[in-house]
Formats: structure tokens, C-alpha cells, sequence
């Protein structure tokens, strides 16, 4: 009993909004988040794309120490950690018991293993450096690398309105909560609440979709009566707006240090 109250206590609502919102927006006092955005795309396609095509496991342990490394120069909060490690766990977990239906053994479960470290790195990266990316100068590094305005916008905007929309999903779930009854009793290992909350989660989607549709109507048209169209597809605007990106000694230390790191695991990966 006093080890639930403990753990719903730590991750009540309010805390889960607070760091989702604090991984969203990023964290500019960190080593990575004060780098160039370009140069944190750049960092991050290669470690998104690279780890699909090695199988060598020295490889993948070493780029997943490095992504252990990027994590914590990131701090990325333990909350997202946990439900990452979570996610890792249940999807390897999840197709063991999958490949035993199609006559999997034991042995099945190492290359289940090097295809989740695989994934770990991919995710690690992820984390490491959305963490550390304010979705402004997300969106501007899309804008000078070429994306079309309206696909970085968009980020942008994903971004934006999500404090908006967890704030009003907050709302509905408190009025499910003050209008609905709860279990008289928890249950064993509290599965009355359990489902009495997930229910809550579930319908609480719709009225929320339906005010997100709503909104996003609202921002077209008000971008629309300001010329937003006209901006998209003005290069003088375009450079203006991303005219403050300049590539510091940071940025080249950390390029170095990334080509010097993956050399040096590729060359141990091929001849040990």
C-alpha cells in the first residue's frame, strides 16, 4: 500500500506534464544544446540510419555507450529514460513469445537482443538530441537545409500547441473523474483503478481530437491573413530568419570527436 501511494505520488500528472514539456521544449544549458541545430541533424541521421546496416556487436556496443555518453550529457530526465527501457524490455519480450508460436526456441532470443541494442542506439540518439533542441531552431535548421517551410512549420507547430493540449486534456480528465464514480474497492494490486484510469485515458481522447481540429483551423486561417503563405516562398525571408546559425569551435570539437569515436569502432569492431 505505501509503495503504490509512493509511486503514484512521484508520477501524479502534474509531474508527467512537467517533464514531458521540459523534454519538448529542450534544454539550451546544456553541451548539446548549445550547439548548431544543423549539426545536431546531421549527428543524429547518421546514428538513425548507420546502426540498420552494421551487425557487427562490437560496433553496436560501442555506439551504444556513446549513446549513453550523449545521454547524460543531454540529462535527459529519468521519467523518459524508464519509459524507453520499458518499451525495449516488452517489444524484446514480445517477440519471443511471438517466434515461439512459429517454432522459436531459446536461441532465438540473441538476435532478438542485437536487434534491440540496434534500437536502443536509434532511440538514445533520439532522446539525446530532441532533448536538447529548442523546436524554434528545429524548425529554422529544417528551413536552411532545404525542407519546405511548410513541413518545418509544422514541427514547429507540434511543438507549440503541445502545452495546450496537455493542459486540456488535463481538464477533460478531471471532468471524467468529478463526474464518473470510482471503484469502492481497489482490488488486488489495485486492477479496479487500473482500469477505472485507463477507461478515463481512453475517452478522454475524443473530446480532445476534436478541440485539436478545431485549433488547428483557427492558426490556418489567422497564418493565412497574415501572408503565409507569401513568406514560404520568399528566399529573402528564408535568410533572414535563419541568418543568426554560425558553426562555433563547439560544433567542430564535437564533429571530430564523433568521426574519431566511430573510426575507432569500426576499426576495433573489425579486427577484434
Amino acid at each position: 500500500m505505501n509503495i503504490f501511494n509512493s509511486i503514484s505520488e512521484k508520477l501524479s500528472l502534474e509531474y508527467v506534464k512537467g517533464e514531458l514539456l521540459k523534454t519538448a521544449y529542450g534544454s539550451g544549458d546544456t553541451y548539446l544544446g548549445r550547439l548548431d541545430p544543423r549539426t545536431l541533424v546531421f549527428w543524429y541521421l547518421f546514428f538513425a540510419i548507420v546502426p540498420w546496416f552494421i551487425h557487427n556487436e562490437l560496433i553496436l556496443v560501442c555506439f551504444l555507450l556513446f549513446m549513453v555518453g550523449m545521454t547524460m550529457l543531454a540529462r535527459v530526465s529519468p521519467l523518459i529514460l524508464f519509459i524507453l527501457f520499458v518499451g525495449l524490455v516488452s517489444e524484446i519480450a514480445v517477440l519471443f513469445i511471438i517466434s515461439l508460436f512459429f517454432g522459436g526456441d531459446i536461441a532465438s532470443i540473441q538476435p532478438m537482443f542485437w536487434l534491440t541494442i540496434k534500437l536502443a542506439v536509434i532511440s538514445l540518439a533520439s532522446v539525446a538530441v530532441f532533448t536538447s533542441l529548442d523546436p524554434e531552431k528545429f524548425s529554422d535548421a529544417l528551413i536552411r537545409l532545404g525542407v519546405p517551410v511548410q513541413v518545418s512549420f509544422s514541427v514547429s507547430y507540434c511543438y507549440r500547441i503541445l502545452p495546450t493540449l496537455m493542459e486540456e486534456f488535463h481538464k477533460v480528465i478531471l471532468s471524467y473523474r468529478l463526474r464518473g464514480k470510482a471503484p469502492e474497492k481497489a482490488g488486488f494490486l489495485y486492477w479496479r483503478m487500473w482500469i477505472y484510469y485507463m477507461k478515463i485515458l481512453v475517452l478522454s481522447f475524443y473530446p480532445l481530437i476534436l478541440n485539436g481540429a478545431k485549433r488547428s483551423r483557427t492558426t490556418v486561417e489567422a497564418l493565412e491573413t497574415k501572408g503565409f503563405s507569401h513568406a514560404t516562398n520568399n528566399a529573402d525571408i528564408k535568410k533572414l530568419k535563419t541568418s543568426y546559425f554560425t558553426f562555433q569551435r563547439n560544433d567542430y570539437a564535437f564533429i571530430v570527436f564523433s568521426i574519431f569515436y566511430i573510426g575507432l569502432s569500426f576499426t576495433l569492431g573489425i579486427y577484434y
